[in-house]
């Protein structure tokens, strides 16, 4: 048995919101009855001082009831809590923040066995069990469940990278069921495999007539083809030593990448505001395995939802090959742990030899964008883009089919699951990151967003149909100019343009009419500029020192966003907005801001006229241009051709 607390392992690591503690067990029960007593006699004496007779026994009623109640309800739970001694954490990051050595918790105990003897402080906290690995073997499995908005649940399981399991829960189809408190059951889907930490997920809806009802609990994994499991799943459930609180996604380390000289936490809940980052100096970065051990390092680099840490030094007496290694963020002040569901791995090997970075790269976030996803390549490949990298937010349409066709067809397209939820900023920082082993220049425009210059209308040898030649190479700056380590491109937003459903020829094809005026832009960067801090706002990075940002005209290039679709495409906006400080259009909140469309409401309802709105000017040049690329003899484009359906 193990008790939730500060560096037990790193399934502790996971459970505590707020892990203020070392904690070590104690077999007493802490209920302060003589204080309380006390406390109360007090009270009545002063009521009886100062207050009329029917006002003083009617307070004494409803103050004896709460009384009654808190009592009873304490002497009910006892079951589910273990009263325990406790060290502060304090006294662990203070002592140990900057020696970057592995340290066992049972060691710690005994060599600071008065720190114990003197701590008069008690804390209730609740055991957990270690999750079994899936398996046959087992009826059940206990993931770490993560409470996602709009009451979906992310469970994650831990099973050490295990091919076979792998192969067990990804073959299971509808055999698994999700199993909650009360004996109530939710259909659990498979969500894939993540690729840095090699967990499997699952996903399932929380009940509704558990909503109500705090604190929330996890479920545990079932396989439904067995009622004795069914049974022995229950039985074991409703025991109350082995109920979790689920994982709140507000507060969580939820992923880690590591490179040659330091690990990057991927951390929601910290940093909260846009433009204000608490300093690195108020974190710690925890590393620990299941054999009670631990590292702290410091943290140097704290913005938005990105902390950067010295890399551990892994102690090879207390931390074997195959251990599996959580990876936390420890807050000092408060003296809190982070949540986490993030596992330190080694960095991925340099490219040296053949293998050579791509010039062009580009990125970005998506959800269900199978239908668009042809056409973005094949024009975007036309223009000069080597490799894509799509972050899939949990689609579940066909895009995997479509990727596998677009491979088959020799383009260089790579998706990374990334089930996390609005957090568009972390993503793009992580890419900026991951995909610098293999990319140069990396453009970040969505699957809506098509590059385009007019120069391509009256192609010559000196306008070459190519955005490659924007791209300065490392020769083409003076030693007195800081070097080009972005472009910046402007966006023309276009409207319905009088289409009532996703035009089936592409939405260059389908949509030609847009507002007058440019917004926003997005860029193209170059990876070795971007800043340490890897701080972006969706559309551009921060910059090294020595870099600078070069805005091109609408002249010479500008985006086509396709943003105001159809009202069948369009509404799917409204499910979620994919930046972690822009807030859902579903939310009565800021409704004049630039990433709402004018005029609209707070619920996806159809505004009349919608089909002619956002229609200030008639723009046909890159329609003109890719019917000119990819049209063929039977009027259908390239990229209709083999698709699939």
């Amino acid at each position: 048995m193990r008790f939730e607390g500060y560096a037990v392992g790193p399934s502790d690591l996971s459970r505590s919101s707020t892990l203020e503690y070392l904690s070590v067990p104690s077999n007493k029960y802490f209920i302060p009855f003589n204080s309380v007593l006390i406390f109360c006699l007090s009270l009545s004496f002063n009521l009886h001082q100062i207050m009329p007779r029917k006002v003083r026994e009617t307070f004494l009623f409803v103050f004896t009831s709460v009384f009654i109640f808190f009592t009873f309800s304490l002497y009910l739970s006892r079951n589910t809590t273990t009263i325990v001694n406790i060290i502060p954490l304090k006294q662990i990051l203070t002592t140990h923040s900057s020696s970057n050595s592995a340290i066992n918790v049972n060691r710690y105990l005994t060599a600071n066995s008065a720190i114990q003897e003197d701590q008069h402080e008690q804390h209730v906290i609740r055991q957990v069990i270690t999750s079994p690995p899936p398996s046959s073997l087992y009826p059940f499995i206990k993931p770490d469940s993560i409470l996602f908005p709009d009451w979906e649940i992310l469970n994650v399981i831990n099973d050490n990278g295990n091919e076979n399991h792998h192969l067990l829960l990804s073959d299971s189809g509808n055999k698994f069921l999700c199993l909650f408190d009360k004996s109530l059951t939710s259909p659990e889907i498979y969500a894939g495999i993540l690729p840095f930490s090699n967990q499997s997920m699952f996903k399932c809806i929380f009940p509704n007539r558990l909503r109500r009802f705090l604190p929330y609990f996890s479920p545990i994994l079932i396989d439904n083809s067995s009622p004795e499991t069914v049974l022995e799943s229950q039985s074991m459930l409703s025991e109350s030593s082995n109920k979790e609180i689920m994982l709140r996604w507000k507060f969580l380390v939820y992923e880690s990448l590591s490179t040659d000289t330091d690990v990057i936490l991927f951390v929601k809940g910290v940093n909260n505001r846009q433009g204000i980052n608490r300093s690195p100096s108020e974190f710690r970065c925890i590393f620990s395995n299941n054999n009670n051990n631990f590292v702290i390092t410091e943290v140097i680099s704290s913005y938005q939802e990105v902390f950067r840490c010295i890399k551990p030094e892994i102690n090879a007496t207390l931390f074997r090959d195959n251990d599996q290694i959580k990876v936390s963020l420890g807050i000092r002040g408060g003296e809190r742990v982070v949540p986490s569901v993030a596992y330190y791995t080694l960095p991925a090997p340099s490219l040296t030899g053949d293998n050579k970075k791509f010039l062009l790269c580009a990125c970005t976030m998506v959800h269900n964008v199978a239908k668009f996803l042809r056409e973005w390549v094949y024009y975007h490949s036309k223009i000069g883009v080597d490799k894509f990298i799509l972050y899939d937010n949990g689609s579940d349409d066909n895009l995997d089919e479509v990727i596998s066709k677009l491979r088959e067809e020799n383009y260089q397209v790579e998706k990374i699951l990334w089930p996390w939820p609005k957090t568009q900023e972390a993503g793009f920082s992580h890419s900026a990151t991951y995909a610098n082993a293999t990319c140069t220049w990396m453009m970040y425009v969505d699957v809506d967003e098509f590059i385009f210059s007019p120069s391509w209308l009256h192609p010559s040898s000196s306008s070459p149909m190519s955005i490659r030649s924007l791209l300065p190479s490392s020769s083409s700056h003076h030693n007195n100019q800081r070097r080009v380590g972005q472009i910046s491109i402007k966006c023309y937003e276009f409207g319905p343009s009088n289409q009532r459903s996703n035009p089936v020829e592409g939405v260059t094809q389908g949509y030609s009419c847009r507002r007058k005026i440019d917004s926003r832009h997005k860029s193209i960067v170059l990876l070795d500029g971007i800043n340490t801090s890897l701080l972006n706002v969706i559309h551009h990075f921060e910059l090294k020192q020595g870099y600078r940002n070069k805005k091109l005209s609408l002249d010479e290039m500008v985006i086509n966003h396709y943003k105001y679709q159809a009202w069948s495409e369009f509404r799917l906006k409204f499910r979620r907005r994919v930046s972690a400080y822009v807030i859902d259009w579903k939310e009565g909140l800021n409704p004049n801001s630039k990433d709402r469309a004018p005029g609209l409401g707070f619920e996806p309802v159809e505004p009349k006229g919608w089909v002619h709105r956002f229609c200030d000017v008639h723009d046909n040049r890159l329609k003109m241009v890719t019917k000119e690329w990819f049209g063929s003899s039977t009027g259908r484009m390239a990229w209709q051709l083999n698709q699939t359906n």
